[in-house]
This record gives structure tokens, C-alpha cells and sequence, in this order.
């Protein structure tokens, strides 16, 4: 049975710069829009923590970064009870 509190799976910095040109991945960055001003990378859309994530696509891998990890990890659990399919960048930015 599928648990909304079941692990989110989560990639290395190092598998990011492998999948960041896979057009079927959805790439959010859950910092604020100045932190995604200041170094932000063109793959990822800038959905600040506590946006509306329900109109993320549901057939899409939605990889989630923020500066550290945290926020990701929290935004991914939102995500997750919208029934999307997501992924935590471990680290953040600070590991990228």
C-alpha cells in the first residue's frame, strides 16, 4: 500500500548534473526569489516554500532543490500528498 509518509527518495548534486537536461523531469527550487536570483540554476523554476504546488505535472519526476535541503525535503512532502512524483536534491545548492 502506498504510504504518503513513505521515504523520499533523493539524489546526489553529482546525479543532478546528470539529469538536469531530461525533459521528463520537472525541476523546482523551493528558495526565496532573491536566494534563486543570486545563484539559481535555468533548469529549475522558482517556486518559493508554501507556493501552490497543484499545478506541478502529475506523469513527471519533480526534482525539488533549495540552499541546504530542508526546505526541499519539507516542499517534497507537500508534493507528495498532491500525489506527485518527487525527488529531494541531498545538499542543496550549498553541495552543488
Amino acid at each position: 500500500m502506498f504510504s504518503f509518509f513513505s521515504k523520499i527518495p533523493s539524489i546526489s548534486t553529482a546525479q543532478l548534473k546528470d539529469c538536469l537536461n531530461d525533459k521528463d523531469k520537472v525541476f523546482i527550487d523551493v528558495r526565496t526569489k532573491a536566494e534563486y536570483k543570486s545563484n539559481g540554476l535555468r533548469q529549475f523554476k522558482n517556486m518559493p516554500l508554501g507556493s501552490d504546488y497543484s499545478k506541478l505535472p502529475t506523469n513527471k519526476e519533480i526534482v525539488v532543490i533549495c540552499q541546504s535541503g530542508m526546505r526541499s525535503k519539507a516542499a517534497c512532502k507537500q508534493m507528495k500528498k498532491l500525489g506527485l512524483n518527487v525527488t529531494n536534491v541531498r545538499g542543496g545548492m550549498s553541495a552543488y
